[in-house]
């Protein structure tokens, strides 16, 4: 889905652009990140969704084989042993769409950015 040619104003045109199975995860993720942390900014940075509180929280963006999820995570020796299976780099991590999403892990990725957030605050 090449979406920077297609320039989306809100979250929810964003995922429309996507079929049902892609839109389904990129719905789940959105809500996810809602649920943790409801008091942050939805926008859309970059032509796709972002999270804003005291600063940029998470982006995530859909893809022909994936879902990525942009969580600036330092390293967090927490959260690496659980990352290893999955296709990662310093900023993004990568879900594949033939699997289910791993919820538990996504909602500790964003309260870790939470946290993150509030330290850079302080």
């Amino acid at each position: 889905m090449d979406t920077v040619k297609n320039k989306v104003k809100t979250v929810d045109e964003y995922i429309a652009l996507f079929p049902d199975e892609t839109a389904e995860k990129l719905t789940e993720i959105r809500q996810i990140i809602k649920t943790v942390v409801p008091q942050a900014e939805e926008k859309i940075s970059y032509n796709i969704p972002a999270y804003f509180l005291n600063g940029m929280l998470v982006y995530f963006a859909g893809f022909k084989n994936h879902i990525a999820l942009y969580p600036y995570v330092k390293t967090n020796s927490d959260l690496d042993k659980e990352l290893e299976e999955y296709k990662s780099g310093k900023t993004t991590i990568q879900f594949k769409l033939n699997k289910p999403l791993p919820t538990k892990l996504i909602i500790k990725l964003v309260k870790f950015r939470v946290s993150e957030s509030f330290k850079k605050q302080k």
